[in-house]
């Protein structure tokens, strides 16, 4: 038998050796990749089981029967933690409360869900307002207006500083003096005196929420609508608070009452008699106050007015001579005017004008500049701007004179 040269042996071991090596690279990869596989049908797996539990639950609660809707009229006796309900679907009921909700925080007149069969309180709702109510809060809330953009009102507005600012402010003084600061507030005077303006800008001294409410608004046809809104919108600024709460136009809703009416009419008294439910009900040093505005103060209904609803009553004139240059001065402080213009002279042509006046005057004088193509506002502008305001004749003869 003819033997195997040891040179070719030792290379077919060096052979086999190396093949063994590469073939246990190869097995070693597979397994990597067998083992990456693995984890990502594992996380895969994870994803469907996490998957099909959100579908179960979401069936769940398709399966699950809808809540009723109720209100809570009283709170009972904390041990058995029964409450008395009044249910969308019919009379009131004593019922008791889901041990996930906390007793305490339950009051009457919550919205809360209730179970169809047990009717077993289950949540609390939120408070559900109307939008238009909800539309009457001002945007960004705080007005940019303060008692330096208000001209000729220096008397209201010391008033205002200690009857509205004052409480909100520092509520302890009247504590400890004992006195009750005014509770309603009632701005009366001819239109564009000034009034929307100084509670705009005591919201903002004060870093208060403004609610402005025209009381046109108020009047509904519907039996109640009226009435709701008023509850409402005092809820809305509680929740609020601080707030400026101002009710234009009040005469809308408070004309003196009268014994035969239609049905609208009634309908408004309806409405009137909630707002005075509402104002008996404020709190004086509370952190909202209550202003109401009208140019007819004289056809207000006297329940109204009486003191512990409406504690203050400020007039707003028509602005004086002073007043209005006063006025002048903050409405041209902004604008690129001619430096000769003669302001005493404006103030003597507007006479019986008012503070809206004056500001349109201001206006449309930068509209006439803007006619002329030109950069600045000079004097002619300004006395056309009057004549064009006031309604008075152009003519040269009327401007002549008021240069004399």
């Amino acid at each position: 038998m003819q033997s195997i040269p040891k040179d070719n042996k030792d290379e077919r071991d060096i052979k086999n050796g190396n093949h063994l090596i590469t073939y246990t690279k190869h097995l070693e990869k597979r397994l990597r990749n067998l083992e990456i596989e693995i984890r990502l049908l594992e996380e895969e797996r994870i994803k469907l089981e996490k998957e099909l539990n959100d579908q179960r639950n979401e069936l769940n609660l398709l399966r699950e029967p809808p809540l009723i809707s109720g209100t809570i009229i009283d709170v009972l006796d904390g041990r058995n933690e029964r409450v008395i309900i009044s249910s969308s679907s019919g009379p009131n009921f004593v019922v008791k409360v889901n041990h996930n909700l906390k007793f305490e925080k339950l009051e009457p007149g919550m919205s809360v869900a209730l179970n169809q069969h047990s009717l077993k309180i289950m949540e609390i709702l939120p408070t559900n307002l109307d939008p238009i109510v909800k539309g009457m809060e001002l945007i960004d809330s705080i007005p940019d207006i303060s008692y330096a953009d208000i001209g000729g009102l220096d008397d209201q507005i010391q008033e205002v500083k200690e009857t509205v600012e004052l409480p909100l402010k520092n509520p302890d003084l009247f504590k400890r003096v004992g006195i009750e600061p005014p509770k309603g507030i009632l701005f009366h005077g001819p239109p564009g005196t000034g009034k929307t303006l100084l509670a705009k800008a005591v919201a903002h001294e004060t870093d208060a929420t403004f609610i402005r409410v025209i009381g046109s608004e108020l009047v509904q046809k519907f039996i109640g609508e009226g009435a709701r809104y008023v509850r409402e919108i005092f809820m809305l600024a509680r929740q609020k608070a601080p707030t400026i709460l101002l009710i234009d136009e009040l005469d809308a809703i408070a004309a003196e009452r009268m014994e035969e009416g239609t049905s609208g009419d009634r309908e408004v008294q309806r409405t009137l008699m909630q707002l005075m439910a509402e104002l008996d009900g404020f709190d004086k040093r509370g952190d909202v106050k209550f202003i109401g505005a009208t140019n007819r103060a004289d056809i207000l209904d006297p329940a109204l007015l009486r003191p512990g609803r409406f504690d203050r009553i400020i007039e707003f004139p028509i602005p004086n001579e002073q007043a209005r240059e006063m006025i002048f001065k903050i409405h041209t402080r902004s604008l690129n005017i001619d430096k000769s213009i003669n302001l005493k002279l404006l103030v003597n042509m507007t006479k019986d004008t008012t503070g809206a006046d004056i500001k349109a005057i201001c206006s449309e004088a930068g509209m006439f500049a803007i006619r002329r193509d030109a950069e600045m506002i000079n004097q002619e502008d300004f006395i056309n701007s009057i004549s064009k305001v006031m309604r008075k004749d152009k003519s040269e003869s009327n401007s002549s004179k008021f240069f004399i």
